[in-house]
């Protein structure tokens, strides 16, 4: 169906990627690396071997297909929210990479029909002289082997083109047999190259920050008939709407999926007495105090001096629940407690948001047993999105007793795989003339062996053949509980200045905590000594706050 005439086909909200995080995701959509790199960054992501390392996929193959299927399909289990990334964005430009590599293979699938299916024999013979190549080029200590296939097929060639043994029609097919697969070779090369490209100029450009928006007319109605259009642009609309989930979940000693391990936490727990001169105190809930702690963390990006206020803080409140480390996927609440407008009215796109009134609930209720629990967070994507801190503020009171926590959360940068720009291979050879002098030179941008994989490939890349090739190449599995960000996340500590934003961001916001706290006990008739005592011993204590691992616990 043809949407050339269509206008605008870009249905994203912004045209570019919001920050760097979304872009070095983005980019590995157009990449042409080996996949062993990717599933190397986590072991939970192996996936099947192939069976025939000629149909196995390269990482933007294998990235696009796990990542499209598993945001996109109907039913698919939820996904943990990307913070400080645009997850729209990142699968927008898996799907139009899927769409240019789809372009090319429609290309060589008439190429290799014509070339290698309609001489099968020849073709057949000169594939196994590339799969000899390429098992003389992995094997250590066989380089003598390097092109000696090769060199012997055009022997064969050569002399069947001489004498064919065979008259007639026959004599010319054999004639030909042998020659369509080179001549199909040079054309799936121009091709193989044209698009590798553009897949790298996409690369490039992401990286660099040029990029403009992913263009998908697929995900453009033409009419109301269109549902196959339609059903992707709503699977892209309910992507964006989770990723505005307020439900997290705890994974252990993995801390807050999407937020990052906990590195600190600080606790105030004092007795709550009637001031001097009052018998009793003025009833408050804990959602009160939380209220006007929100109103003290708002305030973080105001300051006395011109430059002393923090960028671009996030106030929120989340529930959280408890799914244990070694889960495999998350859940979330329904019912009456969960709020925003089902997409098209489709059940199988549940409601992703809890209610505010749900959630001042949950903050008032006793907080100790089993559920989900309520908290305050102050959230900062720094450093273009490589680093996102959570600060969590969560308060409980028990018989007589308020208790405050605030904990720290770091998420860290992505793993420098994401953010490597395209490169030429390089290598060295002796100089004519002076063999003891070395110069170097630049591998193409697609290898002979590539373009013959992606020839190979090319048919079974259709609807009808993807589970053949998944079968035969192997398949690329991603880490669960799935998110675009959390699965690929590094450690912050190893990263100086990112280690010392983390630390900084405590102190602002223990005392904003603190401060709030001490007004709202003011106004309650609260005996505030052991407060702020407490309040001036955690003041001391958070100056000299360093990471530590606070999930685990040293319990025997």
């Amino acid at each position: 169906m043809d949407r050339g005439g269509l206008g605008p086909q870009v249905p994203s909200s912004d045209p570019t990627p919001h920050t760097g995080a979304s872009a070095a995701l983005a980019s590995a959509a157009y990449r042409d690396s080996p996949l062993a790199a990717l599933a190397a960054l986590h072991e939970g992501s192996a996936g099947k071997r192939p069976k025939i390392k000629l149909f196995a996929p390269t990482l933007g193959e294998a990235f696009c297909r796990a990542v499209v299927a598993r945001t996109l399909g109907r039913g698919r289990k939820p996904i943990v929210p990307s913070y400080g990334t645009d997850a729209r964005l990142v699968v927008e430009h898996c799907v139009e990479a899927e769409a240019l590599r789809h372009q090319r293979d429609r290309k060589l699938t008439a190429v290799s029909f014509v070339a290698g299916f309609l001489f099968l024999p020849g073709a057949l013979l000169w594939l196994l002289a590339f799969e000899t190549e390429r098992r003389a080029n992995a094997a250590e200590g066989r380089s003598w082997l390097r092109g000696i296939a090769l060199v012997v097929m055009g022997l064969i060639t050569a002399f069947l083109e001489w004498r064919p043994y065979a008259s007639g029609y026959a004599g010319l097919y054999i004639r030909v047999m042998m020659l369509a697969p080179l001549v199909g070779w040079y054309v799936a090369d121009r091709i193989c190259k044209s698009s590798a490209e553009v897949m790298r100029s996409r690369w490039s450009a992401l990286l660099e920050g040029s990029a403009i928006g992913p263009t998908i007319p697929e995900a453009v109605p033409i009419g109301p008939a269109d549902a196959r259009a339609e059903l992707l642009r709503t699977q892209l609309e309910f992507l964006g709407a989770e990723q505005d989930s307020n439900i997290a979940h705890y994974a252990g000693t993995k801390g807050i999926l999407g937020m990052g391990k906990r590195w600190g936490s600080w606790q105030l727990a004092e007795q709550l007495d009637p001031r001097e001169g009052v018998d009793a105190i003025r009833r408050f809930h804990p959602f009160d105090v939380i209220r006007k702690i929100e109103e003290h963390l708002n305030q973080l990006s105001r300051s006395t001096l011109a430059t002393g206020g923090i960028p671009r803080p996030r106030v929120g409140h989340w529930a959280v629940t408890e799914i244990g480390e070694g889960a495999g996927e998350i859940a979330r609440p329904s019912g009456e407690v969960m709020e925003g407008m089902r997409l098209a009215g489709d059940s199988s796109y549940p409601q992703t948001r809890m209610s505010g009134p749900a959630l001042a609930a949950l903050a008032n209720k006793q907080q100790f047993g089993d559920g989900p629990r309520h908290y305050l967070g102050t959230q900062f994507v720094l450093w273009q999105g490589q680093l996102v801190l959570t600060m969590l503020v969560t308060v409980t009171v028990l018989h007589d007793t308020l208790r405050i926590e605030v904990t720290g959360h770091a998420l860290g940068p992505l793993p420098p795989l994401f953010t490597a720009k395209p490169a030429m291979e390089e290598y060295s050879v002796p100089k004519p003339g002076k063999f003891w002098e070395e110069q170097t030179k630049h591998r193409p941008v697609v290898s002979s062996q590539e373009v013959v994989r992606l020839a190979v490939r090319a048919p079974f890349t259709w609807p009808w053949g993807t589970t053949l090739l998944d079968w035969l190449g192997g398949t690329y599995k991603l880490p669960e509980p799935f998110g675009l960000r959390h699965v690929w996340a590094d450690r912050p500590w190893n990263r100086r200045f990112m280690a010392d934003d983390a630390i900084r961001i405590a102190t602002p916001v223990l005392r904003a905590v603190h401060q709030a706290m001490i007004e709202v006990l003011k106004e309650h008739d609260v005996n505030l000594d052991r407060f702020q005592n407490r309040s001036l011993l955690l003041g001391m204590e958070v100056q000299g706050a360093r990471p530590s691992n606070a999930d685990v616990y040293d319990a025997g």
